[in-house]
């Protein structure tokens, strides 16, 4: 009997979707970095050019005038250095805060800590535009309007919600004898916390510090509302009030807002390490 003729083997069905996902990722990537793209573009070139038209074009030479308006402009310092003060105390605080509250709710649970625990998270869904008026009245009856110290006061505060939420969780997953263990050893709750819970936490608090250094330094609305004078605005303010001569300088704009963003990007490089694995706690099981 003669064999049977071998039939090659059947093709799949052609499947498009893929394909049509990457080219709808490629076209999200453009249009995100498109007005990363108009910046970069503004700040090498002059006010004449961008007035005339030539945003998106391709500049046939290098405009780094821009930039050395700004690096020797005292305002900017000033802008910085405000901003600075501001950012570093509050993530600092609004971290520390979290995690020691994260530990309590994770370790040392008592009565009613699930409902204070809910009442805390609760804070990331107010809208702070909610208690404008009367944080401003509250700070003005201190004194403290045209101040660094409303700025700090808020943002350590509206960062304790989602610090003590994901310190909480990170928490919950050391398992409880390393603690016990610890205990043993003649360790107190707060030598636990120190040199066995955080250390361990490495990637949690790289991940809150990413975020609360870049939410904080990135903001507007609220130097927009406690500063009046501009020895006092942060970076984010500066930007709008930089101006030329005759118009607004948006190739000066351009070069401090890429300038500006160096810092959190600076922060993100130097925990990106931590920062990536923090990003994937429990994504995988085992």
């Amino acid at each position: 009997m003669a064999d049977a003729a071998v039939l090659p083997p059947a093709r799949p069905p052609f499947n498009p979707w893929p394909a049509v996902i990457f080219v709808a990722l490629i076209v999200l990537a453009l249009l995100f970095l498109a007005p990363t793209a108009g910046v970069l573009l503004s700040s090498v070139k002059t006010t004449r050019e961008i007035a005339l038209g030539a945003l998106w074009s391709i500049p046939a030479e290098l405009y780094l005038g821009n930039y050395a308006e700004v690096l020797a402009n005292p305002a900017v310092h000033r802008y910085l250095l405000n901003t600075v003060l501001v950012s570093a105390p509050a993530t600092v605080a609004s971290i520390a805060l979290g995690a020691l509250a994260g530990y309590v709710f994770a370790k040392l649970p008592f009565r009613g800590s699930n409902l204070l625990f809910l009442v805390i998270v609760s804070g990331m869904f107010f809208p702070p535009q909610v208690i404008l008026i009367p944080l401003f009245r509250l700070f003005n009856a201190m004194n403290l309007i045209d101040t660094l110290w409303p700025l700090i006061v808020i943002h350590t505060a509206m960062g304790i919600p989602i610090c003590t939420l994901l310190m909480r969780n990170f928490f919950a997953t050391v398992p409880n004898a390393l603690r016990e263990a610890a205990i043993l050893e003649g360790a107190n709750e707060w030598q636990v916390l120190i040199r066995v819970a955080l250390p361990l936490s490495l990637p949690a608090l790289a991940v809150l510090a990413t975020l609360q250094f870049t939410w904080i330094w990135n903001d507007f609305l609220w130097p927009l509302i406690f500063t009046q004078s501009d020895e006092k605005r942060t970076i984010m303010l500066g930007i709008v009030n930089l101006r030329g001569q005759y118009s607004v300088a948006w190739g000066v704009q351009g070069a401090l807002s890429l300038i500006a963003s160096l810092p959190t990007l600076v922060v993100f490089l130097f925990f990106q390490r931590y920062f990536i694995k923090g990003m994937t706690m429990g994504a995988v099981k085992g």
